[in-house]
């Protein structure tokens, strides 16, 4: 059993790693004008470049919702970095695109990750790991919690049906 003190922890472990790492992207990034959640968001827009992103999209890829992503899209868009339109096919849908400043920004941020890298310490078969078991960890606790909610919902139904 681990033992209930903070450094047995590894919740603390990772969130303390975390900020550490992002604490290493702030200044890199600063110089770019970039915050690291907008960082973040350019990083699927290029991959995705030349087609657009949903912001639905954007929040599954990121793991945020639409009241964190709305703020930060408007400001990447303030900055000229992206466009963001209604779909044609659906109205309802916003789609954000790369403008070509946010094109030749990727240029400027190609050293961004080695940089990073090198701040740990670790090789980069070490952060290959790292990485495959980070998510690892995340698969497994999203699929846990969406059995928490399926049962849930199942109990739920059940006492609706006992209640009806």
């Amino acid at each position: 059993m681990t033992k209930l003190e903070l450094r047995h922890q590894v919740c603390f472990a990772l969130y303390a790693a975390s900020r550490a790492v992002t604490d290493v992207y702030r200044p890199i990034l600063e110089e770019l004008g970039l915050t690291y959640p907008q960082y973040l968001v350019l990083l699927v827009l290029w991959e995705r470049d030349p087609d657009p992103a949903t912001v639905k999209d954007l929040g599954a890829a990121l793991e945020l919702d639409s009241g964190t992503l709305s703020p930060l899209l408007k400001r990447l868009a303030a900055a000229g970095l992206v466009t963001r339109s209604r779909s044609v096919r659906d109205e309802r849908v916003v789609e954000v695109a790369l403008t070509a400043a946010g094109r030749a920004l990727r240029d400027r941020v190609g050293e961004v990750p080695r940089q990073v890298a090198e701040a740990t310490g670790l090789s980069e078969d070490e952060l290959l790991s790292l990485r495959h078991t980070l998510t690892r960890i995340t698969d497994a606790v999203h699929h846990q919690q969406a059995g928490v909610h399926q049962d849930q919902q199942d109990q739920q139904q059940r006492q609706q049906q006992k209640e009806n």
